[in-house]
């Protein structure tokens, strides 16, 4: 019997890691979430500019926090029935309903510094031309990306950044 569940175990296993193939160092950490089957963690953003941030999976539990930015991206680590645990740039982490979820993908631009700034590229090379210079914490949508470079876009700017300067994708994540 307990070898019948091994099997099994493993059968489903090697599914989620066909199912849902996952890059780079990324990939050690990755489940099928238990209500969606989609990987956990990932990345989303937020759908609505107010989103409350819950200690636990529920309704009755306080409000730690209200986002009020739309489009912002957090990283789903967990799933609870209509609830999913996230995190944001800065650590905090929380449960929301998933209804205030999109799949639609965004980044910000190297957050963790409180000053300076990312040079944006015509092109996925480090000597193409710079396009523009991105404050910390901008906001953009993820156009694609090839592991190194991503090409993301948002109000009166669009061309490629260095992947590692993005919070919203993971280190070698492909995108198209």
């Amino acid at each position: 019997m307990i070898d019948s569940f091994r099997a099994v175990s493993r059968l489903a296993l090697l599914f989620a890691f066909l199912a849902f193939p996952a890059v780079g160092a990324h990939a050690q950490g990755v489940v099928a979430g238990p209500v969606t089957g989609l990987p956990t963690p990932r990345y989303v953003s937020l759908k609505s500019d107010r989103v409350n941030l819950r200690e636990g999976p529920s309704k009755d539990h306080r409000t730690t926090w209200v986002f009020q930015r739309a489009g912002l991206p957090v990283e789903i680590t967990a799933e609870f029935e209509t609830w999913r645990r996230i995190r944001d740039s800065e650590g905090a982490e929380g449960w929301v309903l998933h209804s205030l979820l999109s799949g639609r993908r965004t980044v910000l631009v190297a957050p963790w510094e409180k000053t300076g700034l990312t040079q944006l590229r015509a092109a996925a090379d480090e000597n193409s031309a710079v396009t523009a210079q991105l404050q910390p914490g901008v906001l953009g949508n993820v156009k694609l990306c090839d592991g190194r470079w991503c090409r993301i876009a948002g109000s009166g700017f669009d061309g490629w950044i260095a992947q590692n300067r993005l919070w919203g994708v993971y280190p070698q994540e492909k995108l198209d």
